[in-house]
């Protein structure tokens, strides 16, 4: 009845994947690190300077070292090689680490919120000296760890260096709040910073999260769209028609594709191969690492068509 030729690209992902993550262990262990020693250090400075926005920068430097902690974890795990379990490997792990994170996070912010409310109705003068060498040490150290996590391409390193982004950022508001509150007796601003640093903070973790289910509910790939596929498609001319078309990503990067073809006239099995692979081919420049192809001749019956 048919004229089926199906291809499965046997060769193993998480090796083919694995130059995309060949420094992401020592990025992430160097920013645990640098993270887990200044959090602490921030704990003590936030009671000493008694300024609440470096001590919600400490709390929520502290649950970052955790989702720090679970994404190397999980990123060495997403290495490992496919088995009988996870025919497709590991990669998505990775992405447990990114959801621990958002959850920390999140718990964090509101535990900032809290105190932060508390503090506008009862504003308490903190140290402005202490702030301000706080502040200039929190931009650098933060700003280290997110120029090394910004050459990184899993979602888990974008996800961590995007939250440095944001700490250099609210230490520079510290900086500039410590600043004015030196001169002018104003120490509502301490509270006030903090609840701008916590709804930044929220804000992207809900654009995380959106991303992070994107990739878990199968959703087709932000770099990969269905249209400039079957675009693709409709310059071979032995294909007539695609159908039961399905594209998704493995983590956010490593992306599948699977779809049947129907051919205008029935072809040889070496003119199907170099067709294949050229097809292959076209599909690796935009950004389609693993394809499975299934042929059918012109007016065949196709059992997946309504799919």
């Amino acid at each position: 009845m048919h004229d089926h030729n199906h291809d499965h690209d046997h060769h193993d992902h998480s090796h083919s994947h694995g130059h995309h993550h060949h420094h992401h262990g020592g990025n992430i262990r160097v920013a645990f690190w640098l993270n887990t020693c200044f959090a602490l250090l921030e704990l003590i400075g936030g009671f000493y300077t008694n300024s609440v926005a470096i001590l919600s920068d400490a709390l929520h430097d502290l649950g970052d070292s955790l989702s720090l902690g679970t994404a190397w974890y999980f990123e060495r795990k997403s290495k490992q090689k496919r088995d009988a379990i996870y025919t497709y490997g590991y990669q998505r792990f990775s992405l447990l680490g990114a959801f621990i994170n958002s959850i920390v996070l999140i718990v964090g912010s509101v535990l900032i919120l809290k105190e932060a409310f508390a503090r506008l109705f009862n504003p308490e003068q903190p140290d402005t000296t202490g702030m301000l060498i706080f502040a200039i040490v929190g931009i650098v150290v933060n700003g280290a760890a997110m120029l090394r996590l910004k050459k990184g391409e899993s979602i888990n390193e974008k996800v961590i260096s995007l939250h440095f982004l944001e700490d250099v950022l609210g230490w520079a508001a510290v900086l500039i709040g410590s600043i004015i509150m030196k001169f002018v007796d104003a120490p509502i601003i301490d509270p006030l910073l903090s609840l701008i640093i916590a709804i930044i903070i929220l804000v992207n973790v809900y654009k995380n999260m959106r991303g992070a289910f994107q990739i878990i509910l199968q959703g087709v790939p932000v770099a990969v769209s269905e249209e400039r596929v079957r675009e693709m498609f409709s310059k071979f001319g032995e294909i007539e028609d695609t159908h039961d078309l399905h594209i998704w990503t493995m983590d956010g990067s490593y992306n599948i594709l699977t779809t049947h073809a129907v051919l205008k006239q029935p072809l040889e099995a070496e003119a199907l191969e170099l067709l294949k692979s050229k097809i292959k081919s076209e599909l690796k420049k935009i950004s389609v690492h693993h394809v499975t192809i299934e042929f059918e001749n012109k007016g065949m019956a196709c059992e997946h068509e309504s799919h």
